[in-house]
């Protein structure tokens, strides 16, 4: 794939209480272009990495809304680093 036809990534982090994580997670996946989503605790240990794919849709999502859910029942704080993808 030559350079021009890359798209290119940036990560955004958000700093929320581990009750309002999991909502943040779906309204995330809801926007779209998100590559990954790390779920970190609040001295940034990774936690969780969910890679997502273009095909990963509706039922197959259970089982990391989930482990999002559980992690987030434990968690006073969380931090989501989420990687988008930026079409050129």
């Amino acid at each position: 794939m030559s350079a021009d036809t890359q798209n290119r990534t940036r990560t955004e982090e958000f700093k929320l209480d581990g009750g309002k994580v999991l909502d943040k997670i779906k309204e995330l996946i809801h926007e779209g272009n998100i590559r990954r989503i790390i779920l970190k605790n609040e001295e940034g240990k990774t936690l969780i990495e969910i890679p997502l794919t273009l095909g990963l849709v509706g039922a197959a999502l259970l089982p990391v809304f989930a482990a999002v859910g559980a992690l987030a029942a434990v968690a006073t704080r969380m931090v989501i680093a989420v990687e988008k993808v930026d079409p050129d």
